[in-house]
């Protein structure tokens, strides 16, 4: 199973994004700033935008879904428990995995935003997806609820997930890190080693790769690790 981006070349404007790689199983943190067209590169790695040249391959994946940035772009019903549906989940586990017990009537754009992003990311974690492709998945969520998502993405991970972010505080256990710089997408290969270039880290590891201590991986629990071997 693997998702392959063949020369892939997408123009807007003045701004040209171009990538090559292969994705495997396993979770797969594609960072870069804002602007850097991270969402454009998930929209095409789902199939739901065309690249100007190139061609996406998918082997061996037979249910695939983009998560967009913005919850509320998913909405096409009137109630939660109807937007449960047309995810393909009953509505009881999903509103219970998103907080939202016996809220099945609600209207969902009377949700906040980030009460909607729970909801959303709760009814596809009750999918088996080959394809997961998450943009911005901790945008509009609280600091203890980007901690509950990273858990969730590291546990559902069947197939292979696309996490584009910029996220630089709370981010899950990654198996393959990429990177897009100046409108190109650049592998950097597997954890650990993958953080020795990484040039635009989040402020912590990089404090840590400047006194030579290397994590063992992104999360909290890895820097906090790695911290503490810098006092030996």
């Amino acid at each position: 199973m693997d998702l392959v981006l063949d020369q892939i070349t997408k123009r807007y404007g003045g701004f040209s994004l171009s990538a090559t790689g292969t994705f495997p199983p396993g979770v797969h943190l594609i960072s870069g700033r804002v602007g850097s067209g991270k969402s454009t590169l998930s929209q095409i790695a789902a199939g739901v935008l065309d690249p100007d040249s190139g061609r996406v391959s998918y082997t061996g994946i037979n249910r695939r879904t983009l998560s967009l940035q913005y919850p509320e772009y998913h909405v096409t019903g009137s109630s939660l428990a109807g937007e449960a549906s047309s995810y393909g989940v009953e509505p009881g586990p999903a509103l219970s995995k998103a907080g939202l017990d016996g809220q099945d009537a609600r209207d969902p754009l009377s949700l906040s935003r980030g009460e909607l992003k729970r909801f959303h990311l709760a009814c596809l974690s009750l999918r088996d997806w080959d394809l997961l492709i998450l943009d911005e998945p901790f945008s509009a969520l609280d600091c203890q609820e980007k901690r509950r998502q990273c858990r969730a993405i590291e546990q559902n991970c069947r197939g292979i997930v696309l996490v584009f972010t910029h996220e630089q505080h709370i981010l899950p256990r990654t198996d393959y890190l990429w990177e897009i710089n100046d409108g190109r997408l650049d592998f950097l290969g597997s954890l650990p080693d993958a953080v020795r270039t990484w040039r635009s880290p989040p402020a912590p590891l990089k404090q840590l790769r400047d006194r030579g201590v290397i994590p063992a991986n992104l999360t909290e629990e890895d820097l906090l690790e790695a911290a503490c071997r810098t006092r030996d």
